[in-house]
C-alpha cells in the first residue's frame, strides 16, 4: 500500500480537483427509521413496496405530462416520489448488520477499518468521487454480508469493488501497482465477476452522500448559495464513519441526517441545529439520531478511530476547507436531542412564518 507521504508528493501539482467532487457530476438518490430487522428478512416485502413506489413515480411521471403541468410542479412530484422510493430502496441493499460476528471467521472490525482507511487515501489519490467511495464501501459491507473472506483477500476485494461509479476509472495496471502487485489484472477480474454474481447484479443503492445532497438541498435557506463548510463536513463525518464498523447497522439516511445535525452544531453551537425543514425532508427527530451523532462526535474528536488518518488528512486541505481542522466543544447537549425542545422550535418556526404572511 501506498503512503500518504508518498502519495501526497506525487499529488503536489494537483491540489485543486474540486471539479471531480462538484454534485453536479454526481447522481441525485435521496432515506427510514434505523430500528429495522435484518435485511434479509425484509426483502421480499421491501421488493414489492419498490416496485409500487416505481410505479407510482412513473404514474405521476404520465399524469404530469398529459395533464400539462409546470415543469417545477413535474420535478417536484418526482423528487419525493423518488425520495420515497430509494428509502425503500436503502433497507433492501442494506449489509447485515452483525456480519462479522455471524459470517466471518478471520476478518474483524479492525482489518474492515484499516481497508477503509487505505480506500480513501486511494480514492483521494485517482481523484475518486465520493460516491464511488461509498458505493464501493457498500458493495464491500454486502458481499462480506454472505461471503467468507480471508485477510489476503480484502485488498483485492476493495480495488475490484472501486470500480462500478467511475465513468473513467483507474485502469487495472493502476491497481495492481497499488497494491504493489498482489494482486493480478486476472484475480481483479475474477474477482469482479465473483462480486457481481453475489449481489446479483444490483449495484445501484443510495449511500450517505446522496441522501446529504438532498437534505441539504431540501432545508437550504438559498439553494443557488449553499454554505460550502455545512457541505464538506457533511462529508467529513460521512466518510469518518465508514470507519467505524459500529455505523453499519444505521441507515444511509440516518448517517446523512447525523452529519448534517453535527455539521450545523459545529458551526453554530449556540444554535440548536435541527429544524422544522430538515425534519420534515428527512422524516428524523433528533431523539432517533442521537446515537449516530454521538459516534460521529467522537470520530471527529479521534476519541475513536484515531489511528486512522486517511479521512482527517484528506479534509484538512485548502479544497474542503480545511474542516477537519475546525474545533468542536467536547460534547453535544443533551437538551438538542429532547422531542420537546424540537416541537417547541417547530411552534416557533410556524408562528414566525405565519406573522410573516400576515398582511
Amino acid at each position: 500500500m501506498e503512503t500518504r507521504a508518498e502519495k501526497r508528493k506525487s499529488n503536489v501539482m494537483a491540489s485543486v480537483v474540486v471539479q471531480r467532487q462538484h454534485p453536479k457530476k454526481q447522481r441525485v438518490c435521496f432515506t427510514q427509521p434505523s430500528n429495522l430487522p435484518n435485511f434479509a428478512e425484509t426483502s421480499s416485502l421491501c421488493e414489492e413496496k419498490l416496485q409500487s413506489l416505481w410505479n407510482n413515480v412513473n404514474l405521476k411521471r404520465s399524469n404530469s405530462r398529459n395533464n400539462f403541468l409546470p415543469s417545477s410542479q413535474i420535478h417536484e412530484l418526482d423528487v419525493w416520489d423518488i425520495n420515497e422510493y430509494l428509502r425503500a430502496l436503502e433497507i433492501k441493499r442494506r449489509p447485515m448488520v452483525n456480519y462479522i460476528q455471524k459470517v466471518q471467521r478471520t476478518i474483524t472490525s479492525n482489518m474492515r477499518a484499516v481497508l477503509m482507511d487505505w480506500l480513501v487515501e486511494l480514492a483521494e489519490q485517482h481523484n475518486l468521487l465520493s460516491d464511488t467511495l461509498l458505493l464501493c464501501v457498500s458493495y464491500i459491507d454486502r458481499f462480506l454480508s454472505v461471503h467468507p473472506m480471508i485477510k489476503s483477500r480484502l485488498q483485492l476485494l476493495g480495488v475490484s469493488s472501486m470500480k462500478y461509479e467511475e465513468v473513467d476509472p483507474p485502469s487495472l495496471n493502476e491497481f495492481c501497482n497499488v497494491t504493489d502487485n498482489t494482486c493480478n489484472k486476472t484475480e481483479i477480474i475474477k474477482m469482479e465477476a465473483e462480486i457481481l454474481k453475489t449481489l446479483n447484479f444490483e449495484m445501484e443503492n443510495p449511500t450517505a452522500i446522496t441522501f446529504l445532497r438532498f437534505f441539504s438541498w431540501a432545508a437550504s435557506d438559498n439553494q443557488r448559495t449553499p454554505n460550502l463548510k455545512v457541505e464538506f463536513l457533511g462529508w467529513y463525518f460521512v466518510e469518518l464513519s465508514l470507519l467505524d464498523y459500529d455505523c453499519i447497522r444505521f441507515l444511509p439516511s440516518v448517517v446523512a441526517a447525523s452529519a448534517l445535525f453535527l455539521a450545523r452544531f459545529l458551526i453554530d453551537p449556540e444554535v440548536h441545529p435541527w429544524t422544522s425543514s430538515l425534519f420534515e425532508c428527512s422524516g428524523y427527530k433528533p431523539v432517533e439520531l442521537k446515537e449516530c451523532v454521538l459516534i460521529l462526535h467522537n470520530l471527529h474528536l479521534s476519541r475513536k478511530a484515531e489511528s486512522f488518518e486517511a479521512v482527517r488528512e484528506k479534509y484538512k486541505q485548502h479544497k474542503f476547507k480545511y474542516v477537519a481542522n475546525l474545533p468542536s466543544p467536547s460534547y453535544v447537549p443533551s437538551y438538542y436531542f429532547e422531542d420537546q425542545l424540537h416541537m417547541n422550535d417547530q411552534q416557533t418556526l410556524c408562528t414566525i412564518d405565519n406573522v410573516h404572511s400576515t398582511p
